[in-house]
């Protein structure tokens, strides 16, 4: 449990007595009752809207209720100050040996600090990447990547039980036109001269060793052969491949996925019929007639009966159609159908799609409300693609892929720390530039190198003590601290309750937020003792205090790392 948590904990008491001595009504709605840092650090050590938020409900006054709950406070343990700011709000001040004792639980949690049971005994589906099987890993799908997996860590760390899906849609034309792409690249590994791509077909050199794969394996069988005899066997093995090929270069990020789930599968085993039957006999799919669109004249338009969704009821437009006219399943109502086939083993699920699918929010999620009878919570991430710069210009795009820059010769380029860390220092539905001469810059501005440059110098400090004192230390005496010292363990102890925040609004973006913040903190102070030789981390003179000041900078660099695990970035000791 956080200090914030414990916290509030003694709070909640704390209102309960006061409903029990009819100070306050019972039955009071406390969700949005808060217990957190102020916003400035000089107006103490924690604050509480309480008063704020029951005052109008309890049909009392702001200002005199924080005065019956300051009263309560005072008498808490470790509590040295209670003041009302304001209309109402209240703010503490703890005694220094508060978070003396948060540094000892850090050291002894170490890697588990932070770690909390908040989400036990829910289980969440986070889908995430879900390219389709046509070709490697672009920088457009990047992002959501990183997103997701970061989103999957943090969830896993608050307790939650998580599957991370990735969704492979190969029962759409896409994959035929990679078949017939992979057809031509067989032609050219038998001799012959293809000549340019054509139109419409995949053109990138990854494709060859595909085509390379079928000659030896099929020799010149299918060279004239007419496109029903090898389209189905060409489709299965080149989306084999396309598979191994986005596999391998999300391994270059670090991510691995627990299960990837097939379109083709789905619908091959009827899942769309059981998602339409369950539909129909709920009165949620009818058949019905689509409006003219927009712009269309009768003359233009005939009217087609379709299966539509009545997703009107849950929030949408419009009904939408699950079948198109001639039987087949609408991309709507095979992903519906998927989702209903998710929610059978999750409480929760959130899907990482890109901004250009906005759209489609609103039909998904009023079709999850319908076959779930509200029970799951599903959320939408959207990500904004990343625009790639070179020295401020837009980066050219790569020969091998036909059309989009790789991500695996981003990584093989910057690394995978820098990419992924870059990916999360801005909110997901934010627009982002990465340039490539900026993220691997050795500056403040750059957020990577910041954090991982405090850990470094902490890291450091072990090697420099040893010199220094050849003996060893004094057991740390934590009150040697003073103030300075304990504002960068307030900032410490703010970390638990940021993990939970950031599981609980789906954002991973404000870890890094945080990491930066505290790194910022750190390297402050440190820089004090360039001006200052008292304030250095390292007294020649003063063993008791290196002890003390070491503990605190290993506490730090403990944070440090527990962060940067949680977004999948390494935790240098060293950096040239």
């Amino acid at each position: 449990m956080s200090i914030f948590s414990r916290f509030s904990s003694h709070l909640d008491g704390l209102l309960d007595e006061m409903v029990a001595a009819g100070e306050l009504p019972a039955g009071l709605d406390r969700k949005a009752v808060t217990v957190e840092p102020p916003r400035d650090p000089s107006h103490g050590d924690m604050a509480t809207n309480a008063a704020m938020v029951l005052a109008k409900p309890a049909a009392t006054n702001p200002r005199a209720l924080a005065e019956l709950i300051a009263a309560r406070l005072r008498g808490i343990a470790d509590v040295t100050g209670v003041e009302i700011a304001g209309p109402g709000f209240i703010n503490l001040r703890l005694d220094p040996g508060t978070w003396q004792a948060e540094l000892r639980t850090i050291s002894d949690m170490a890697a588990a600090y932070g770690r909390s049971q908040a989400g036990k005994g829910v289980r969440v589906n986070v889908e995430y990447v879900s390219a389709n099987p046509t070709g490697p890993m672009h920088m457009g799908h990047c992002r959501g990547a990183v997103v997701g997996d970061a989103l999957a860590a943090l969830l896993e760390y608050v307790g939650h039980e998580v599957t991370r899906e990735y969704y492979v849609n190969d029962a759409g034309g896409q994959v035929d036109v990679l078949a017939r792409s992979a057809h031509l690249r067989y032609r050219e590994a038998l001799g012959e001269d293809i000549g340019e791509i054509p139109e419409g077909l995949y053109p990138g050199d990854y494709l060859a060793p595909v085509g390379r794969k079928l000659a030896a394996e099929y020799g010149d069988r299918f060279i004239g052969a007419p496109e029903s005899e090898w389209l189905a066997l060409f489709r299965k093995t080149a989306v084999a491949e396309m598979l191994a090929m986005i596999r391998a270069d999300l391994a270059l990020l670090g991510i691995h996925h627990d299960l990837f789930s097939s379109e083709a599968e789905l619908q091959a085993a009827k899942k769309p019929e059981i998602a339409e039957q369950w539909l129909r006999a709920h009165d949620l799919v009818y058949d019905g007639m689509l409006e003219a669109p927009k712009g269309e004249t009768p003359e233009d338009w005939e009217p087609v009966e379709l299966p539509l969704f009545r997703s009107t009821k849950f929030g949408d437009d419009q009904d939408r159609p699950i079948k198109k006219s001639d039987g087949s399943w609408t991309y709507f109502g095979a992903d519906m159908a998927y989702h209903y086939q998710k929610a059978q083993n999750a409480d929760q699920m959130i899907d990482i799609w890109g901004a250009d699918h906005a759209g489609t929010v609103k039909r998904i999620t009023a079709a999850v409300a319908a076959l779930t009878e509200g029970k799951v919570r599903f959320d939408v991430k959207l990500v904004q693609m990343v625009r790639l710069l070179r020295d401020g210009e837009p980066v050219k795009m790569s020969k091998r892929s036909g059309n989009f820059v790789t991500l695996a010769d981003v990584v093989n380029e910057v690394g995978k720390d820098v990419v992924r860390f870059t990916m999360l220092t801005r909110k997901a539905d934010a627009q982002m530039d990465f340039d490539f001469a900026k993220v691997v810059e050795a500056s403040k501005d750059n957020p990577v190198f910041y954090v991982q440059y405090a850990h470094a110098r902490i890291s450091s400090l072990a090697r420099r003590v040893k010199e220094t004192f050849p003996d060893g230390l004094p057991a740390p005496d934590l009150a040697l601290l003073g103030e300075e010292e304990l504002a960068l363990a307030r900032t410490l102890a703010n970390f638990p309750r940021i993990v939970e925040g950031a599981a609980q609004a789906r954002e991973p973006h404000r870890i890094a937020f945080y990491l930066y913040d505290l790194a910022a903190a750190f390297h402050g102070w440190w820089n004090a003792g360039n001006d200052d030789v008292q304030r250095r981390v390292i007294l020649a003179d003063r063993a008791d205090i290196t002890a003390a000041r070491l503990f605190l900078s290993a506490c730090v660099g403990q944070v440090i790392r527990n962060g940067l695990a949680l977004m999948g970035v390494a935790a240098l000791e060293e950096m040239n």
